[in-house]
């Protein structure tokens, strides 16, 4: 007997995106959407088109770029909300207009302030007004898992006949239990008399650990869509997490009455992409996407992989990208091998004058660096910045020192709107006495609010990799930077998040509503 299709719904451009301090410039979203679409994303949500000018644009950027996935905009009910993301979705190949307002007493009462006959009558009115200027909508009852049963069923019946052809069922608060919630979806799809015109989705928050667990619940009870995110990014304490939505229904064939048509073989590398542009890394014993999630230092599990593999491991790492650390190209390589390692990366570069910058810098890695690796070239590409950003800040040389019962001192010498300056300071370690030379030079009044540091690879000649997150006046930058030597990395680091809050790249941090 066939199995229904699994509609994936990937949510990390928007709801993703709301993590604290994980603001995502447009380029960086479209970089993102690449690999999305090229694991087989069945629905990229590229982002709430009226937040923001910024969000507009990075919207409209996504449906010019994706071919192959749906793209969808979020929007509110209301009238403007929905012109925005239709506008935003022009380009797209297949667009989706994503619509929501609050079900549950206590949204309604006390967020909303209105009755409930209100709420179904914009409900519908919003499904109608979306149906007139686009061909897919997506409603969704906010905060489903706290709402009424009666009252679901009537606004879904009634936004079904006005079009909608995707419910979505949100435990927005993370509030539901496995067996509850999958009863809910089970619940309301026989008591909708036209639930058969739509398809039921679900989206799941991480606030009790259990938005996996709740979306897997939901598609055993008859939802067909689960909205997730790569590495399980997004508000509070996060969303449901498509690598491990993918894997358990790959894994678990035997039970589960659904197929999925992601290629699991880009969500290690969709992981890192993600990791590093917005500076949340990875947890080692996160599942799928960890550094230890397919390793074994147990004798007994050792000596069990070596005789069978499947005595303790239920996937084979290589199903989700995980590769042994493969040298690909070195200091002799060409320009041309370059740039077809990066495309098989999912890499792309626009045009000439950025291929240039980052075959120069490649080639300024090979010399410090024998063996360069995939994850080398993905750090690389995280250091390149866009062409249409002009750089006010540029590292050119450091010096730093650090001995036992001296205080650590870094002298540092930077371009800075085209003009060579140095400065020298003192700190508590020599990271600290970098970055404070550097405020002696920018005096840019920003706060450190997070710092991070990754080796790229193994070996003592490894690249770092230093995430720097800065805030300034409500705007939050996440700058990346990448070096053989840490304290250069982290300067990097710095520089490249300073010269994003010099240009306005992001917008302020996203606190809009969403489901």
């Amino acid at each position: 007997m066939a199995k229904d299709r699994l509609i994936i719904f990937d949510t990390t451009l928007r709801d993703g995106e709301q993590s604290p301090g994980a603001s995502m410039t447009r380029d960086e979203k479209v970089r993102i959407a690449k690999m999305l679409e090229k694991m087989g994303v069945d629905v990229i949500e590229a982002g709430f088109a009226i937040a923001s000018v910024g969000d507009f644009e990075s919207v409209r950027a996504v449906a010019e770029t994706v071919q192959n996935s749906i793209v969808c905009s979020l929007a509110r009910t209301g009238a403007e909300d929905i012109d925005r993301a239709a506008e935003a979705l022009k380009p797209a190949a297949a667009g989706r207009i994503h619509t929501f307002i609050a079900t549950s007493p206590i949204h309604m009462e006390y967020k909303l302030r209105m009755a409930p006959d209100n709420v179904l009558e914009r409900a519908v009115a919003a499904v109608k007004h979306a149906r007139n200027l686009i061909g897919d909508v997506e409603f969704s009852c906010e905060d489903a898992s706290r709402s009424e049963y009666d009252f679901m069923c009537r606004i879904i019946e009634q936004v079904i006949n006005a079009g909608a052809r995707t419910i979505n069922l949100p435990d927005t608060v993370g509030y539901g239990e496995p067996g509850e919630y999958g009863a809910m979806v089970a619940r309301i799809m026989n008591g909708v008399p036209n639930a058969d015109k739509a398809i039921f989705s679900v989206h799941c928050h991480n606030d009790l650990g259990l938005a996996v667990a709740n979306s897997l619940s939901a598609v055993m009870h008859g939802a067909r869509q689960v909205e997730c995110t790569i590495n399980g990014l997004g508000e509070r304490a996060g969303n449901a997490s498509l690598e491990e939505l993918v894997m358990a229904i790959r894994t678990r064939s035997d039970i589960f009455p659904v197929e999925v048509g992601v290629d699991a073989t880009q969500i290690v590398p969709t992981s890192r992409l993600v990791s590093s542009i917005t500076g949340f890394p990875v947890q080692p014993n996160k599942a799928i996407v960890g550094a230890n999630a397919f390793a074994h230092e147990s004798g007994i599990h050792q000596d069990g992989v070596l005789k069978y593999r499947e005595t303790y491991e239920i996937m084979r790492a290589e199903d989700v990208g995980w590769n042994a650390n493969k040298l690909v190209l070195g200091k002799h390589s060409g320009r041309a091998a370059f740039k077809a390692r990066l495309a098989d990366l999912g890499i792309t570069l626009d045009n000439q004058a950025a291929l240039n910058l980052a075959f120069t810098r490649f080639k300024e890695l090979a010399d410090k660096k024998h063996e360069i690796f995939d994850e080398d070239l993905q750090a690389l590409m995280n250091d390149v910045q866009p062409d249409d950003l002009e750089l006010r800040y540029s590292y050119v040389a450091l010096e730093a020192v650090s001995r036992s019962g001296f205080k650590p001192r870094a002298d540092i010498q930077l371009l800075i709107d085209g003009q060579a300056q140095q400065a020298a300071a003192e700190g508590d370690g020599p990271v600290d006495a970098a970055f404070k030379a550097v405020e002696l030079l920018v005096n840019s009044g920003a706060n450190l609010l997070l710092y991070s540091v990754n080796a790229i690879t193994e070996g003592t000649d490894s690249q770092g990799e230093v995430q720097v997150r800065l805030e300034k006046n409500g705007s939050i930058v996440n700058g990346n930077g990448a070096d053989t030597d840490i304290i250069v990395a982290s300067v990097k680091a710095y520089l490249d998040a300073l010269n994003l809050l010099d240009a306005g790249v992001l917008k302020a941090h996203p606190q809009h509503e969403g489901v």
